[in-house]
């Protein structure tokens, strides 16, 4: 079915995790919106993902938390480890951190799933329009004209909106069209082979693990419980490599080969985790390279500007990707609820996160908050007794409370905070 023409519409380009929150948030607030995704179906797509406690925040201002914890588990702790297998570092997460919003650890199809489901419930499954890929989209005056091709028609669809809100992923479409020259994403040299096993709890089947170093990790975290008291449980095995054949294309549902990474893996047998046996009850691995883009200069043109990967794609390191999205969509609807004038909001919007997430992008390109793992490994390569003598808890306490304020989710930050939604901008 074709849109029809509404200029006091908001146009929402892609129906991931950012677009689908952006949905929900500005029809929170009085929008009316049309959402459109190139796909012709919405699957699920990748493995596990973590929403950190400000990204948490805001889904529980949509009243989306109950729903999301049922089938999510709860992280209450992280912890780093040697290649070896030792212990570095262990810090709580959540609501054991003292937040008063959990660390969720979800599959990323069933936060996907609740979403569609809310926006069909609050919105109406006839404003999802699936099979449309945006081709371009042009100002006139106080509208916005985008054009679409129709997949199952073969036709060019028109549609006019106040308004469009591009969250159209790493690849996006508007994108392209301010930034012609951009060319592809950046590839850092790593490749991530993700995967979903069926196990026994690992430590207290409440904890992300992160094991290695910048060429080689592990990183795996429950994200449901399952009968029996076994989990379901999400892994990452990264690599870097100079194989720029398995890094020409990055897609969520492109399978892995064992054969790819595993034989560097088959030593990683700690007294609390068999990383072999564990990838080998996986019914197959997800690859795709590590990449990103620069931050931009600018996210908006007038009416139309950028959200999630479309604007500011980053490494998934410290679990950001998903909660930016997340946190860009709340922004959004507070500015667009604050500013009467539609450009306005949006510039406002972008003079919000466009510097947040940018300087995520940066920190993400420097390892973030596995830099005590990066030093553990340049200074004891070869083990150690007592991880004392290798790395003060102060310089980790330094790292990991620094890249923590850099993304938002500082303790301190969020104690009685309201949702970004309702905050005056």
């Amino acid at each position: 079915m074709a849109p029809t023409a509404d200029e006091t519409e908001i146009l929402i380009v892609g129906a991931g995790i950012g677009g689908l929150v952006t949905a929900l948030s500005l029809h929170a607030i009085g929008q009316t919106v049309r959402v459109f995704e190139s796909t012709e179906e919405i699957r699920a797509l990748g493995a596990g993902i973590n929403l950190l406690p400000h990204a948490v925040r805001e889904l529980d201002a949509l009243g989306l938390l109950d729903t999301l914890a049922a089938e999510a588990v709860a992280a209450n702790s992280l912890m780093y480890f040697s290649k070896h297998g030792a212990l570095i570092w262990s810090e709580a997460r959540g609501l054991a951190a003292g937040y008063q919003w959990p660390q969720l650890s979800i599959h990323r199809s069933t936060l996907q799933r609740t979403l569609v489901a809310a926006v069909a419930d609050r919105i109406g499954a006839d404003r999802l329009h699936t099979g449309h890929t945006l081709t371009s989209v042009m100002t006139r005056g106080a509208s916005v004209i985008a054009q679409f091709d129709d997949r199952r028609s073969g036709a060019s669809i028109e549609a006019r909106g106040v308004a469009l809100i591009a969250a159209d992923g790493i690849h996006s479409a508007a994108r392209r069209q301010f930034f012609p020259h951009e060319g592809p994403p950046r590839w850092n040299g790593a490749l991530l082979w993700r995967g979903v096993a069926e196990c026994d709890p690992v430590l207290d089947g409440r904890t992300m693990v992160w094991a290695g170093h910048p060429r080689q990790k592990f990183v795996g975290y429950p994200i449901a419980d399952l009968p029996g008291g076994r989990q379901q449980f999400n892994f990452i095995a990264e690599l870097r490599t100079d194989e720029t054949e398995l890094a020409e294309r990055e897609d969520w549902n492109r399978l892995g080969n064992l054969e790819d990474f595993l034989p560097q893996f088959e030593s990683w047998v700690f007294d609390w985790l068999n990383v072999p046996e564990l990838v080998r009850q996986s019914s197959g691995t997800l690859l795709f390279p590590m990449i990103d883009r620069d931050p931009l200069h600018q996210w908006t043109y007038g009416r139309v500007t950028l959200l999630g990967d479309a604007a500011h794609p980053m490494y998934p390191i410290g679990s950001n990707g998903a909660s930016q999205a997340i946190l860009d969509a709340r922004v959004l609807a507070g500015c667009l609820r604050t500013h009467t004038d539609v450009e306005d909001a949006l510039a406002m919007y972008e003079s919000v996160r466009r510097p947040a997430t940018s300087a995520i992008v940066l920190a993400n390109r420097g390892n973030g908050p596995e830099v005590p793992m990066q030093l553990v490994e340049e200074r004891a390569p070869h083990g150690f007794s007592n991880i004392a003598d290798v790395i003060s808890p102060d310089e980790i306490l330094h790292i990991t409370d620094g890249y923590r304020r850099t993304a938002g989710f500082a303790l301190d930050a969020l104690h009685n905070a309201e949702s970004l939604a309702d905050q005056n901008y």
